[in-house]
């Protein structure tokens, strides 16, 4: 018996390219997200099997441990994997996908705002200043596939994102600049009236016009219920409101990145050098989403979903 398939139309896939966004799609309803939730919390607080633990780390006191944490934790190994996300990723980028990051975005009560960015190579953040992500020569565009999912409510007053929609066609930012990291900058800076930040980085330093400014009129923001997930372009202009919401709930958001295997991955780097910090890349690999690897030149790890190895298909 065939599963269900969850491939773009071609109308989705017009709006897609024209936007560089689309969604919220439903994957997991609310009370079945909050139950996921609460199962969740006490292995996140645990990372003596992530990746990047303490033991792996090179350099600063970082949050690097809840990076890629769908290598060691068995809900979001499935979760990267739902056919609801591959199959659509797939219909973008092409049969054969991989996933090679993950991240937790938590927002707490009064925390400010992410400012305004787009990232191509991911280069701009990374310490020894080269590109994270390598797209062949002839490739028709970079950045990565973003698929983010709404691990608690996401509404405007506890900081949801902030799309312009078709500015991921230009890059505004030049990631061969070098960002300067600041902790002391944190929940400390306001830009037009608004508390926004860039985990202690100024994404300023890296405009092409240093007097240019995003036009936050044609800003979008994606309210999304928990258990809901959208997809966008790294290299789409996005943000995220200040949570200013009076409540003392954490906003929580899963982004799972997405690229063909045709990309190359850390191909540069031993090391992950990010936000003040650094680790390791010893116990790192891509897991392939859907098809095959007919590159060879990405590391893969098998991961398991529902006590199987994952993938099973290679077609």
């Amino acid at each position: 018996m065939e599963r269900e398939t969850f491939e773009l139309s071609p109308a989705e896939l017009e709006q897609f390219h024209r936007n560089g966004f689309i969604g919220p799609f439903d994957l997991y309803e609310t009370a079945e997200m909050a139950q996921n939730l609460k199962a969740l919390r006490p292995k996140l607080i645990d990372t003596r099997k992530a990746i990047y633990s303490a033991k792996q780390s090179i350099s600063g006191n970082t949050n690097l441990s809840n990076y890629d944490r769908h290598l060691d934790v068995d809900f979001l190994a499935e979760h990267i994997t739902r056919p609801e996300i591959v199959d659509r990723v797939a219909s973008i980028l092409g049969r054969d996908t991989l996933c090679w990051r993950s991240e937790f975005f938590p927002k707490y009560p009064g925390d400010e705002g992410t400012d305004w960015h787009q990232a191509d190579n991911f280069s701009n953040v990374a310490g020894s200043k080269h590109p994270q992500i390598v797209w062949p020569e002839d490739a028709e565009f970079g950045g990565t596939i973003t698929v983010w999912a709404a691990f608690t409510e996401a509404s405007v007053d506890n900081g949801c994102l902030q799309f312009i929609p078709g500015s991921h066609k230009t890059m505004n930012y030049d990631e061969s600049k070098t960002m300067s990291y600041d902790a002391e900058t944190i929940n400390q800076v306001e830009k037009d009236g608004v508390k926004r930040g860039f985990f202690g980085y100024d994404y300023r330093q890296l405009q092409k016009d240093p007097d240019w400014k995003p036009d936050e009129a044609k800003a979008e923001s994606q309210v999304m219920r928990q258990g809901q997930f959208i997809i966008f372009w790294s290299t789409l202009m996005h943000a995220s409101h200040p949570h200013s919401a009076r409540t003392d709930e954490m906003r929580l958001g899963f982004a799972a990145r997405y690229l063909p295997t045709s990309v190359r991955v850390y191909p540069y780097s031993d090391a992950l050098e990010e936000f003040g910090g650094g680790a390791s890349l010893e116990k790192f690999g891509n897991v392939l989403t859907s098809g095959k690897d007919e590159y060879g030149h990405n590391r893969f790890v098998e991961t398991t979903v529902n006590g199987y190895p994952f993938p099973t298909r290679q077609s």
